[in-house]
């Protein structure tokens, strides 16, 4: 699974954007999204308990992979601000059970927001 795993695992996340009305398909019970980021394709979707991403696959975006990540195999995250001048991308990196993750954000997303959700999800 690790090798699987490595091959998608790093994402860019664009801006914020509002949290679609068809992931309340993919929400258990008392699980509530907190925050939605569009990615190159589709959007990825923090909840109270996992990080969902939908990719839109194919030209025509009509197959879909939704990878779902619970916070319970996060073991470790680190974040990093972009830089002033030629570094134009903040980073987050997750540790998991499953294999190490990279989430890079363009600028304008709000790195200690990721940290904020990531904290009140997993301490």
């Amino acid at each position: 699974m690790a090798n699987e795993l490595a091959a998608v695992a790093s994402w860019t996340f664009m801006q914020e954007t509002s949290v679609p009305g068809d992931v309340s398909d993919l929400l258990i019970a008392g699980e509530e999204a907190v925050a939605a980021y569009k990615t190159i394709r589709d959007v990825a979707v923090f909840t109270n308990k996992r990080l969902i991403v939908k990719d839109a696959q194919g030209l025509t975006g009509k197959k879909v992979e939704i990878y779902s990540l619970p916070y319970s195999s996060v073991v470790m995250w680190s974040t990093e601000n972009a830089g002033k001048v030629l570094d134009m991308n903040a980073e987050v990196e997750l540790w998991t059970k499953a294999g190490h993750v990279k989430i890079n954000l363009k600028k304008g997303i709000d790195i200690r927001k990721f940290d904020e959700i990531l904290a009140q999800a997993i301490l």
